[in-house]
């Protein structure tokens, strides 16, 4: 070891030895990750395999790239990277924007009680699993006995309402929405963080030399918080080919499969009903290697851009 990794480790034995505590509390967490992120790694040699649950991991003979040649020939799975991309994608441009906007304008609400209101009432759906929300949209969307269909009813409307569950022109339109309002307020736990953060002498300077309300959000507010929307944009990038399985798989149907079938639900079908473990595997590292490679090509567009932001 060198001069200054020996310095290194000293002064980590001493900050370790100071602050016991905290470093036990961070215990749990790298347990976590190293047993169920990193232990697991180890599974990706399937891909690359033709795997046998009788042979096991070792006995199994290499194939190379024939997994990703069988996969990529595959009709289905076309369909479901057209439909993943289609879906992540419209995610993207509609949920990153959305809790920036509500906590926008939740900063500009001064009535703290009705300010916590709204922010639970946003925050709340994050914690409603995906099954019951598939409960409530039948309940809502249904053509017997949902509640829009009764409003509409009650209203007088006698014409065909279209059941939106089991229509594949206005599915995706189903998963956006259902996505927005379950998902879009709970990243302004963040928002609201930083801007708690801003100091206020700005605000009160900007408002002395006459600056109205829309122009210290621009150039304060905003501003402020462009660190924070930078690292959660090239976060959300690397997520865009998580469609969200979850839902999906929740309140998708056969006759919509055609629009809603993504990677991941097609990785389930492959591996878990036809037992292709390889080219289930395959599949799964294509997407992962996917939102790596877009994460580390927004992390240098936005370091390009501006030198302080970005991961690393």
């Amino acid at each position: 070891m060198t001069g200054a990794q020996i310095s290194l480790w000293k002064r980590f034995c001493k900050s370790a030895r100071q602050y016991w505590w905290f470093y036990f509390m961070l215990l749990p967490g790298l347990i976590y990750i190293v047993v169920f992120r990193y232990a697991p790694m180890y599974g990706i040699t399937i891909a690359f395999k033709n795997y046998s649950v009788f042979k096991g991991f070792d006995a199994s003979p290499w194939v190379g790239f024939d997994n990703f040649t069988k996969l990529f020939g595959r009709a289905a799975f076309q369909r479901a990277l057209y439909n993943n991309v289609i879906i992540g994608v419209e995610k993207l441009i509609f949920g990153f924007p959305l809790p920036i906007i509500l906590s926008l304008m939740l900063n500009e609400v001064r009535k703290n009680s009705l300010k916590r209101t709204i922010q639970t009432a946003i925050i709340l759906p994050n914690f409603i699993s995906w099954i019951v929300i598939n409960g409530l949209l039948f309940a809502m969307l249904g053509t017997n006995n949902g509640a829009i269909v009764g409003v509409m009813r009650f209203f007088g409307y006698v014409g065909e309402i279209p059941n939106l569950l089991a229509d594949k022109e206005h599915f995706r339109a189903v998963i956006l929405l259902s996505y927005l309002w379950k998902s879009g307020g709970y990243a302004t736990i963040i928002y609201l963080a930083a801007i708690a953060g801003i100091d206020q002498s700005l605000y009160e300077a900007a408002e002395i030399d006459g600056a109205g309300r829309l122009q210290q959000l621009w150039h304060i507010t905003l501003s402020s918080l462009r660190p924070t929307i930078v690292m959660l944009l090239i976060m959300r990038v690397g997520e865009v080919m998580n469609a969200g399985f979850d839902q999906i798989y929740a309140i998708s149907n056969y006759l919509v499969v055609s629009v809603a079938d993504i990677i991941e639900t097609y990785v389930y079908t492959l591996g878990m009903e036809s037992r292709k473990f390889s080219e289930a595997t395959a599949a799964g590292l294509f997407i992962n290697v996917i939102g790596l490679t877009l994460v580390l090509i927004t992390n240098h567009i936005a370091k390009k851009i501006d030198p302080e932001s970005g991961l690393m």
